[in-house]
């Protein structure tokens, strides 16, 4: 088995396989995000990433931001979400909690409160159901602050909101009526 740093560093290349770059190991994924499992290992071998399936399972598996799933018959793999490049996860609208969160940066807080939050070169805004990893998220991006995102009165107004396999939360937008900073944590 494979140790802790190398399942992270294939973890992370695979985040920029399956969400950014699939050309960078000439792979394709279909509408859906999702490429053949047997593709994946043979291209990212012939790139110079030795893997083999159960590697690639252990790395899905342990993944602690659960970012990849398999599908039912093992056959398939994808992104959960996060990709820059266009695929349809095919998710349902669902009804959010009437409060979600968004860990960000203090160095963003003066745009987002000028534009709302944006998904940027994402396909949705992310979001989180609990502070906890709306803070992990945030503190990657430099000094924490946690936005509060009245997700229910969005909801009611008519905004869609979806949830990822990982349990990521999922909208278009956030329009900065919607928000409101918390206090330090």
């Amino acid at each position: 088995m494979i140790d802790e740093k190398q399942t992270t560093k294939l973890s992370k290349f695979l985040s920029l396989v399956l969400r950014h770059q699939p050309q960078t190991i000439r792979i394709e994924l279909d509408e859906s995000g999702w490429v053949s499992v047997e593709k994946l290992i043979t291209a990212m071998n012939i790139h110079g990433h030795k893997i083999d399936l159960e590697t690639l399972q252990h790395v899905v598996e342990t993944n602690n931001k659960k970012r990849f799933a398999f599908s039912d018959d093992m056959k398939k793999i994808r992104a959960n979400q996060g990709h820059s490049v266009k695929v349809n996860l095919e998710l349902e609208p669902v009804e959010p909690p009437n409060t979600l969160y968004h860990g960000t940066a203090t160095r963003f807080i003066e745009g987002i409160f000028k534009d709302g939050l944006k998904k940027q070169n994402r396909h949705n805004v992310h979001l989180s159901k609990d502070l906890e990893t709306a803070s992990k998220v945030g503190v990657r991006h430099g000094k924490l602050s946690i936005l509060e995102v009245f997700s229910g009165d969005m909801h009611k107004d008519g905004y869609q909101f979806f949830v990822s396999e990982n349990g990521v939360w999922l909208t278009e937008e956030v329009p900065v009526k919607y928000l409101m900073k918390r206090e330090e944590i």
